[in-house]
C-alpha cells in the first residue's frame, strides 16, 4: 500500500484540461523481487545462511513506476505479465496498491514471470535472477485482469500521450516508442546501463538523440565522455542533451542545462544506507518530478537526491520509494534538530511551499512487505 499524503499533486498549477491524462509513460520488464535482509555477511558456498526477515514486492521496471506514482504523478506502464500467481500478485499490487496504469500492460498466457532474489548486507546486495524474454505482442493481447479494461494493441508503434517518458539506453538498441513518444511532446527522460561492448561510444546511443534529460553516474559519464572528471563530463553531454545529469554516489549529483550553459550541483544527504536497491529509480523518479513541475535546476537535484536518500534507508526496491508522507516527516524532523546548518535547510526551504503545515512523526514506514520482518 502506498503512504502516499492525500491531495498533494505537484502538477496541479499547471495541469490544464487537454493535458494528457498521462504524466509519465514507461516500459520495460517487471520482475517479483524477493528480498532477503538482516543478513550478517554474505553467503558461503557450501553453507546455509538465514536471514532474520524476508519481503517481496513488484521490483524491475516496477520500481520506477512506484517511484513516480509515490509522488504524485499519473504513471502509464507497458509490460508482460505472467499468467502465474507472481504476474497476478504484481499486476494488482501495482493497480490497485499504487494506482498505476497498466490499460498498454498484457499478461503472457504460459510465460512465467521473471524473479529476483535479493540479498542485502553490509550496505550492498547481492542479487540471483531467472526469467525468459517475453514475447512479443501479436496485436491480440490476452485477457487482463478483469479489473482492467483490455490492453491496447498497439504499443509498441504508438504510445500513449504522455508529458514525459522514462527510457532505459541501450548501445546500438534503438526503440522505436522512444522517437514515437517524442514527437507526441513527451520529455524523455533516460538512463543507461553498464556497455557490456567496451566502446562507449555516445553515437551508439541513437536515442539520445531524442532525450530531454540524460541520467548516467559518474562512471558512465566518464566513460562515454572520455574525461576524467564527472563535472567535465556533464558539461560535454549536455552538448548532446538539453539536460546532463550525472549522480555522484555520496557526493551528490551535478547537472548542466545545455541551453542556458547554467550548472548546479547539490551534496547528498547523510544517511544510513541499509538497501541501495532502486536508489537510482527514486532519484530519476524524482528529478522528473521536479522537472514537470517546472523547479529551478538546483531544487530539482536536491529533490531528486532526498527521495533517492529516503529510499535507501529502508530494504526492497518499489517498496521503500518514498511518497509525500515521508518527505513532509522528514522535513519536519530536519527543522526541529539541533545544530542543523541553515544553509542546509534552506536548500530544501522550497518544500514548504509544496507540503501540508503538519506532518506525521518520523520515522515512517513504507509499504509493509508480504511477509514482515523485525530488525
Amino acid at each position: 500500500m502506498s503512504t502516499e499524503t492525500p491531495g498533494i499533486d505537484p502538477l496541479l498549477a499547471l495541469r490544464a484540461p487537454r493535458d494528457p491524462a498521462c504524466d509519465v509513460f514507461l516500459t520495460g520488464t517487471v520482475f517479483l523481487d524477493i528480498i532477503f535482509t538482516g543478513l550478517d555477511s554474505a553467503p558461503v558456498r557450501g553453507t546455509e545462511s538465514w536471514a532474520r526477515g524476508m519481503g517481496s514486492s513488484p521490483g524491475g521496471v516496477a520500481n520506477m513506476a512506484t517511484a513516480l506514482a509515490r509522488l504524485g504523478l499519473h504513471t502509464s506502464l507497458a509490460a508482460a505479465f505472467g499468467d502465474d500467481h507472481y504476474g497476478e500478485y504484481c499486476w494488482d499490487a501495482l493497480e490497485q496498491g499504487e494506482g498505476i496504469d497498466l490499460s498498454m500492460s498484457r499478461t503472457v498466457p504460459g510465460w512465467h514471470s521473471p524473479v529476483t532474489v535479493s540479498m542485502a548486507y553490509e550496505g550492498e546486495r547481492t542479487m540471483v535472477s531467472h526469467g525468459h524474454e517475453a514475447p512479443p505482442p501479436t496485436g491480440t493481447a490476452s485477457p487482463a485482469p478483469v479489473t482492467t479494461p483490455a490492453p491496447d494493441p498497439v504499443f509498441p508503434h504508438c504510445p500513449p500521450r504522455a508529458r514525459a517518458a522514462v527510457a532505459s539506453l541501450a548501445p546500438g538498441r534503438p526503440e522505436p516508442w522512444v522517437a514515437a513518444a517524442a514527437r507526441g511532446g513527451a520529455l524523455i527522460f533516460a538512463d543507461v546501463g553498464w556497455d557490456e561492448t567496451g566502446r562507449w561510444d555516445l553515437d551508439a546511443l541513437p536515442d539520445l538523440a531524442h532525450c530531454e534529460a540524460f541520467l548516467p553516474n559518474a562512471e558512465e559519464a566518464m566513460r562515454y565522455t572520455r574525461t576524467d572528471c564527472p563535472r567535465a563530463a556533464a558539461h560535454a553531454l549536455a552538448e548532446r542533451v538539453p539536460l546532463a545529469v550525472v549522480t555522484l554516489g555520496a557526493e551528490g549529483a551535478y547537472a548542466v542545462d545545455g541551453r542556458t550553459g547554467a550548472a548546479a550541483e547539490v551534496p547528498a544527504i547523510e544517511v544510513e544506507a541499509l538497501d541501495p536497491t532502486g536508489a537510482g529509480d527514486v532519484f530519476v523518479a524524482g528529478f522528473v518530478t521536479g522537472t514537470l513541475a517546472d523547479w529551478p535546476l538546483a531544487d530539482r537535484l536536491a529533490f531528486a537526491g532526498l527521495t533517492a536518500a529516503l529510499s535507501v534507508q529502508e530494504f526492497g526496491g518499489s517498496l521503500s520509494a518514498p511518497g509525500w508522507a515521508e518527505i513532509a516527516a522528514w522535513w519536519q524532523l530536519v527543522r526541529t534538530c539541533d545544530r542543523q546548518a541553515p544553509a542546509a535547510l534552506e536548500r530544501y526551504a522550497f518544500l514548504d511551499d509544496l507540503l501540508p503545515a503538519t506532518a506525521r512523526a518520523w520515522p515512517l514506514r513504507r509499504a509493509v512487505p508480504t511477509i514482515g520482518f523485525r530488525q
